[in-house]
């Protein structure tokens, strides 16, 4: 018999958390399953358009139908090749020094991430979700300059690494450094890949060793895992026909709705 854990709900009726988790019936089971696949589908696309909207939709909306920290892993699972993929593909238009860089000094955060995971509450994770999206929201629609020297970078990469265990949305922080640095939009999402790139393999290295992968998030992942390719597809279709205020809308609309499907988890 498997000794795997049941898959389960942070969720009961409308407007009521379970105060105790209970298994979840096979109709709701394949529920969770199909929405999960719509959910990554629609995160690959985001991606694809906007070089960082990856994490930043999966994680809240997968929050809202499993536990916050079954999101976070489940989003590293299913994100990484696409990040891999897209690094490589997009290399001639990165920058790989800074892209080096923030991924080594994010090193240093990932332990402090880690340990907010496992030991938050399940509430202050969808808070401290919906805080980073909506803070990504606010950076990209002011434009707010920030240091991009050396010392900058530096601190810029350990919030990267907090961010990275602790949420799966570590896109804020690179999203603002980008920004400053002035990077058209094939350059700022090539160098968002490459530095995806080795954040989330360190991300699920760290995962992994803190016990945080366990067959249910795997099941999810494996059934959600071909809607990366095909959302890619057609995001990157969008991508190279886009206007780039165009390009700032779409962003912000869809971290406005992926913020308020954490918030409205973290109240349900």
């Amino acid at each position: 018999m498997s000794t795997a854990r049941p898959l389960v709900l942070c969720r009961g009726s409308p407007g009521r958390r379970l105060s105790t988790r209970r298994p979840v019936r096979q109709s709701q089971r394949v529920v969770i399953l199909l929405i999960a696949f719509g959910i990554v589908l629609l995160g690959a696309f985001a991606q694809a358009v906007s070089g960082f909207g990856y994490a930043l939709v999966t994680v809240p909306l997968l929050a809202a139908a499993v536990d916050p920290r079954a999101a976070v892993v489940v989003s590293a699972l299913t994100g990484v090749g696409l990040t891999v993929t897209a690094a490589i593909r997009e290399r001639a238009h990165a920058r790989w020094r800074v892209a080096a860089a923030l991924t080594a000094t994010a090193l240093l955060g990932l332990p402090a991430g880690l340990l907010v995971l496992a030991l938050a509450p399940e509430r202050l994770l969808s808070a401290l979700i919906a805080v980073v999206v909506l803070g990504c929201a606010a950076l990209v629609w002011s434009r707010a300059p920030i240091r991009t020297g050396r010392i900058g970078l530096g601190a810029i990469g350990v919030l990267v690494g907090v961010l990275t265990a602790a949420t799966g949305t570590n896109g804020p922080p690179l999203v603002a450094a980008f920004q400053s640095l002035g990077y058209d939009p094939r350059t700022f999402r090539a160098t968002l890949a490459a530095t995806f790139s080795g954040t989330s393999l360190m991300g699920l290295t760290g995962f992994l060793l803190a016990g945080q992968i366990h067959g249910d998030v795997v099941r999810i992942s494996l059934v959600a895992l071909p809607a990366v390719p095909l959302g890619w597809w057609l995001g990157n279709r969008l991508f190279h026909r886009i206007d780039p205020v165009v390009f700032r809308r779409i962003v912000l609309v869809g971290l406005l709705g992926s913020a308020g499907a954490a918030l409205a988890s973290m109240a349900g």
